[in-house]
């Protein structure tokens, strides 16, 4: 099933978001609502909290004074940790409960308040944001709660920032116009990601990847979409994952690139590298078949060093390649060796730009990547490996700690 996390900060018009899902038939676990259900008479959030706080936390008729507690929480961060340590856990596990219910090939959106606070992020194939100005979010406080400028202000302080939120958003849904506008955005949303992103994952498939090899220049925005799907990756089997790490064209900064993000995931050998395949494909990223090596250097000739298992994106919508190869091999510390290299030496970064731009010019016409990427190839035994070779030598270059 397809997980999304839906979160935004007060008055950022979450609720409506949630709602529209649901119309289009997501199946919908609303933190809040089950933040209410774990503290009902009878239960053991409600038990915990009165041991906690104290009984006089409880009205007369037994229910949450909310009011109260909250006043016993306000502006005191330590009693607020330990009210959440209660309730968070059973909120979760609840969710978790309702998500194992949904069908397979459902779409299970989880709308949580917090969930840049709680770091929730990696559990969900995407996390949406919704997203409005702080100042229009106040007035919006203001004009349809009825609240008080400064009891608006004291609400948005206790929530995450708006940089922090849209630093973990996947998808941002912008509700600083019309509800009309919001509406057709998660409509849009849905049609074009969400369902053929199901149905890929479903099926076990990567999504289909159109046109040619087309150079933009660097994002810083891919360093950060990198560190995002990488924590997915690492939170879908850690005992079997040693690292993972940006690699390629996007993980240079100042260098031209496709707009694919390229992931290493280290493994201990291509045992473990099997055994991780359908963890990757639950997580969105399915083995695709008849990649399974790179081309040999000539530093390391041998094929069995250059092995590799590949798996790549169920999401429409945003293209990475995921290359699972054992730490320590020729495959896994050539990758390594190239991206510092260029990220170090100014001259082999132009020259592989120069390099990637007259081919992308060649190859403008092709329907896919391939030919462009097969025709670069022969500059990375060529060029590329004798010039890294000898700059690693030089500057005593070795690849990170965790290989050893």
């Amino acid at each position: 099933m397809l997980k999304i996390g839906l979160t935004g900060g007060i008055a950022s018009g979450k609720s409506v978001v949630a709602a529209r899902l649901e119309e289009h038939g997501a199946v919908l676990v609303d933190a809040d609502a089950l933040a209410r259900e774990v503290v009902e008479p009878g239960t053991e959030g409600l038990d915990r909290i009165a041991a906690e706080f104290g009984a006089d936390m409880l009205d007369g008729d037994g229910r949450l004074d909310r009011a109260r507690l909250g006043a016993a929480v306000f502006g005191r961060p330590e009693r607020l940790a330990a009210l959440n340590a209660i309730v968070h856990p059973l909120v979760r596990s609840q969710a978790a409960a309702l998500t194992a219910a949904a069908p397979d090939d459902a779409v299970v959106v989880q709308d949580i308040p917090l969930l840049v606070e709680t770091g929730q992020g990696s559990s969900f194939h995407l996390v949406v944001v919704v997203d409005a100005l702080d100042d229009l979010r106040l007035q919006r406080m203001q004009e349809l709660r009825g609240m008080t400028a400064e009891a608006a202000r004291s609400r948005m302080a206790a929530q995450a920032s708006r940089s922090d939120r849209l630093a973990a958003a996947d998808v941002v849904v912008d509700n600083s116009s019309t509800l009309q506008h919001l509406l057709e955005q998660v409509d849009r949303l849905w049609d074009t990601r969400l369902v053929p992103f199901a149905h890929n994952l479903a099926a076990g498939t990567r999504a289909p990847r159109r046109g040619g090899a087309v150079l933009e220049p660097h994002r810083e925005e891919w360093a950060r979409q990198a560190a995002r799907i990488a924590a997915r990756l690492v939170a879908a089997a850690p005992e079997l994952i040693l690292a993972v790490d940006h690699v390629g064209s996007t993980a240079v900064p100042g260098l031209a690139a496709k707009d694919v993000i390229d992931l290493q995931v280290a493994v201990q050998d291509l045992g473990a590298a099997e055994q991780l395949a359908p963890f990757l494909a639950a997580a969105g990223y399915p083995a695709v078949r008849g990649v399974e090596s790179d081309t040999p250097k000539p530093g390391t000739p041998d094929p069995a060093a250059w092995l590799k298992r590949f798996h790549a994106n169920a999401d429409p919508c945003r293209a990475v390649n995921v290359h699972v190869r054992p730490a320590g091999s020729a495959g896994w510390r050539y990758a390594l060796m190239f991206r510092d290299w260029l990220r170090a030496d100014p001259s082999a970064l132009t020259l592989y730009q120069e390099h990637k731009a007259d081919l992308a010019r060649r190859f403008s016409g092709s329907a896919g990547t391939a030919p462009y990427a097969e025709a670069k190839e022969p500059w990375f035994t060529d060029v590329a490996w004798p010039l890294m070779s000898a700059w690693a030598q030089a500057t005593g270059w070795e690849p990170p700690s965790y290989a050893s």
